[in-house]
């Protein structure tokens, strides 16, 4: 959805998460993960360089493509105990807010021309830019959230297939909840909640909101 909105507004696109993903990544080659001063050190000397077009967004570690690694399954039964690091959070979010800031400069821009960016992420409008022009909490019922990725990792959406991820996305919702308080909007953030809306759906009511904050109309999808 981040990436479809930030193609139909002409920004660049940021993907926190897979931020962390790769940081997960770099720290499972090159630390202890149950050395949290270890995995912090490695995070802060993480070669990494995130791509920002929103058609192919794409994320390297030291000149590799981890796109597909980052996902795995392996990754993601790992995130959390990088993510929940407090200092490897502190490291990603100066990175992120200097992508931001990069973005918005037309002399340093790499993808938008100085236009913007949106920023995809779970403390992204509370605490890497809660001065963005227009802050969205996007949200879904659990049953929703269950079943999109279900099929984003298996392909499915039986009963089995939600089983099998659900322990990983309730794990995630409650390992995050420690650190980031990302179920409930902040003021001036607006609530899209998407249970029941396609995909198109959500698009459009995401870029309501944007018109509605900034005035600028965008076209509805076809």
């Amino acid at each position: 959805m981040s990436k479809a909105v930030a193609a139909r507004l002409g920004l660049a696109y940021l993907d926190t998460g897979a931020m962390y993903r790769a940081a997960t990544v770099w720290s499972m080659e090159t630390a202890d993960l149950d050395d949290a001063a270890s995995v912090a050190t490695a995070v802060r000397a993480m070669p990494l360089v995130m791509g920002l077009d929103p058609a192919a967004p794409g994320v390297e570690l030291d000149g590799r493509d981890v796109a597909v690694t980052i996902r795995s399954t392996e990754v993601t039964s790992a995130v959390s105990k990088v993510a929940s690091n407090l200092e490897v959070r502190a490291e990603l979010k100066r990175l992120q807010r200097q992508i931001i800031d990069q973005e918005s400069s037309p002399v340093q821009a790499v993808h938008s021309g100085g236009r913007g960016i949106v920023a995809e992420g779970r403390d992204i409008t509370t605490v890497v830019a809660p001065d963005a022009d227009v802050r969205v909490l996007l949200t879904a019922s659990e049953e929703a959230r269950l079943r999109r990725r279900s099929l984003e990792v298996h392909g499915a959406a039986s009963a089995a297939a939600v089983d099998a991820t659900r322990d990983q996305v309730l794990r995630r919702d409650r390992d995050d909840a420690k650190v980031t308080q990302f179920h409930v909007a902040a003021d001036g953030v607006a609530t899209v909640d998407s249970s029941d809306l396609d995909f198109a759906q959500t698009v459009d009511a995401v870029l309501a909101v944007v018109t509605q904050v900034t005035g600028r109309e965008v076209a509805p999808s076809a």
